[in-house]
């Protein structure tokens, strides 16, 4: 296990500090890869103009909804964990390569692991791409999701340090930042991809992140090693 690490607050954030970090966990979709490649294959799946699909995924978040709840405006009745199956069945299941990752992302220098909503599948595409991090998994293994209080208590089993000594990165106001502030964790909201852009103002985000960053390469920044 690494050393835990002290934080500095940064110009740009809120200026909350952190007194240790021993470990970092990081959300997948729009925090460690471009949801692009999966949200365009959604909406080839189900026969719509890829533009559609983004702009009622937009508008069903911005009411504070949960993004699945767009397809029930496509198909009444969607059930998406029925889908992904068949999707897979016909061999256009998801899929994760090293083209989907975000540039930034890299060795942090302190424990980091990986979990969010995603599927059995796609901890095991994220296994196979041998990232620069300790472990990973995914709500589809843990069998809860966020906003779940349950995925946390399992972020907090997960990662080493108590709750308070470990950041949880995501692009959710509602499903990483107000949900790991609930949990007692440090949330950290990156700005960028839809949700991440939207929220990066946001009162509740203000309130509950010890931090706002546009890139995962501000965490060098944002931590250093102990001072002896």
């Amino acid at each position: 296990m690494l050393a835990p690490v002290t934080s500095t607050a940064k110009p740009g954030t809120n200026g909350k500090e952190i007194d240790v970090i021993r470990s970092v966990v990081l959300d997948v979709g729009e925090t460690l890869l471009d949801d692009t490649r999966e949200f365009n294959a959604w909406a080839d799946w189900v026969g719509v103009p890829r533009h559609t699909l983004s702009a009622l995924i937009g508008i069903v978040v911005a009411q504070g909804r949960d993004n699945a709840e767009a397809f029930q405006y496509i198909r009444p009745g969607f059930d998406q964990g029925a889908e992904v199956q068949r999707r897979e069945e016909a061999g256009l299941g998801e899929q994760i390569e090293e083209s989907d990752l975000y540039p930034d992302v890299r060795a942090r220098g302190v424990w980091t692991g990986v979990v969010g909503n995603q599927t059995t599948r796609a901890a095991g595409l994220l296994r196979a791409l041998d990232l620069p991090v300790d472990s990973i998994a995914t709500s589809g293994e843990w069998g809860v999701a966020k906003p779940d209080p349950g995925f946390f208590k399992r972020v907090i089993d997960f990662a080493p340090g108590n709750a308070a000594e470990i950041v949880y990165v995501g692009d959710h106001r509602d499903y990483d930042v107000k949900a790991a502030h609930a949990a007692g964790l440090r949330p950290v909201l990156i700005r960028r991809g839809p949700w991440g852009r939207l929220w990066a103002d946001d009162p509740v985000v203000r309130d509950c992140a010890s931090w706002v960053v546009d890139s995962l390469a501000e965490f060098p920044d944002l931590v250093r090693p102990p001072v002896s």
